[in-house]
């Protein structure tokens, strides 16, 4: 099983110091920097052996990211268990290093109380650092670097779990009752290694919930993502949790605290702050997301306007109540989650609803209708062309596939160029 490529981002910071508001200067907050080390003993090339515990298959961990590890806690044991070593692809269940003695495996963790932002927030400060992913190395905090310690990390638990244990902290809830905080847990009891994987529910892109943002341990480092439901594999054998100890707290359409309205100078042209990047990312999270090319940013631009313009409208507000810039009470509605969504419109070019145009189907291009036309190939089974899953940006195996869909309508030459016109994108998904 092939595991789905990643593209490497950059995430925006959530500090609102004067420095980063401004966007005149690094993060100032010394919890997302990575600890010192000695470097001799970190300047040879780590390779990180990755089994298919994440993802289905290995990868190797760039060595830029492996340099960014924190490695093992000061006090974890020199016996401490490698890749290939434990029974589960997460490593064993066991106490977080630095932080107590052994755990008895038999056992049952207290539950510790979590909101939903404070899980998010949990979340972000792993993403905010990078931290490199590892079966076998603990962060700083004593949490394992794989996908079950990341969100044994966010829920706060006592110790490290793995996909085998995380079931017996959470219950069982429909897709329709998802909400930040919420996870995602796959688990193959006859072989955990094909597959097994956990990511943390970050909230919807899209008014049909057919996609969500998802906040990850998986090669070469923490990442969000918008992911389609329930995942790029084996998306049947996903099951929704929900944390035991979940209490009543700030609940936002990304788990956002109830921040209060930054002001007007932090919105419009020129601006360029972590709050343009909160807009954008509860906009999404209302049904904006066909308003962004590539995802929010902390630099305003159009696609923040017309989104913001769009949630307006859907609250009825006409004029310059809906001028595109967010005020009091839009941003007010956003943070608790309130108010209507953001009515979904497909795009139409040359005639055809939801045809985007040429321009979007190009080499370099990276967009969401690139994502929208890999899945449809995989619906009507050019799935063999997609060994690691369509995704957003054009690739050689977009092309081929559409070539493949286009000979199979009996076209040749020019009109089997691999390239997606309105007829392709019609028949498509007729």
């Amino acid at each position: 099983m092939e595991s789905p490529v990643f593209e490497e981002i950059d995430p925006a910071s959530d500090c609102d110091c004067p420095g980063c508001v401004r966007g005149c200067g690094p993060s100032c907050s010394p919890a997302a920097r990575p600890p010192a080390r000695a470097a001799a003993a970190h300047r040879a090339l780590v390779v990180a052996a990755v089994t298919a515990a994440v993802l289905g298959a290995g990868q190797a961990v760039p060595a830029a990211a492996a340099t960014r590890t924190a490695g093992r806690p000061p006090g974890a044991p020199a016996d401490q268990p490698r890749v290939g070593e434990s029974e589960t692809p997460q490593g064993d269940v066991g106490a977080l290093f630095g932080h107590g003695g052994p755990t008895k495996v038999g056992e049952h963790a207290a539950i510790v109380a979590a909101t939903r932002s404070k899980i998010v927030s949990r979340a972000k400060k792993w993403l905010d650092a990078r931290v490199p992913y590892s079966m076998s190395r603990y962060w700083r905090d004593g949490y394992r670097q794989d996908c079950s310690g990341f969100v044994s990390m966010a829920w706060d638990l006592p110790r490290n779990e793995w996909t085998g244990s995380l079931g017996r902290y959470a219950v069982r809830i429909t897709k329709g009752q998802l909400q930040p905080g919420d996870i995602l847990l796959f688990h193959n009891p006859v072989n955990p290694q094909r597959g097994s994987h956990v990511v943390l529910f970050g909230g919807w892109t899209d008014n049909r919930h057919t996609t969500y943002i998802a906040y990850e341990q998986a090669p070469p480092h923490t990442r969000r993502r918008a992911t389609p439901y329930a995942y790029w594999t084996n998306s049947k054998r996903y099951v929704p949790y929900r944390y035991k100890g979940l209490t009543r707290g700030a609940v936002g359409p990304l788990a956002a605290s109830p921040a209060p309205y930054p002001g007007a100078t932090y919105f419009g042209p020129g601006a360029n702050n972590p709050h343009v990047t909160r807009l954008g990312r509860m906009l999404v999270a209302r049904g904006g997301a066909s308003y962004y090319a590539k995802g929010p940013g902390p630099r305003w631009t159009d696609a923040d306007r017309r989104a913001t313009q769009a949630f307006q409208r859907a609250q009825g507000w006409t004029g310059a109540a809906a001028d595109g810039l967010p005020g009091p009470r839009t941003w007010q509605l956003l943070v608790t989650g309130k108010g209507k969504d953001i009515k979904a419109a497909a795009p139409a070019s040359h005639g055809v609803p939801g045809y985007p145009g040429r321009g979007m189907f190009r080499p370099g291009a990276d967009n969401r209708y690139v994502t929208e036309l890999g899945r449809q190939l995989v619906k009507k089974g050019y799935g063999r062309f997609y060994p690691n899953g369509p995704g957003s940006r054009w690739s050689d195996a977009d092309r081929r596939a559409v070539e493949a869909f286009q000979r199979a309508q009996g076209w040749r030459g020019g009109a089997a160029d691999g390239l997606p016109g309105p007829e392709t994108w019609r028949r498509l998904f007729a």
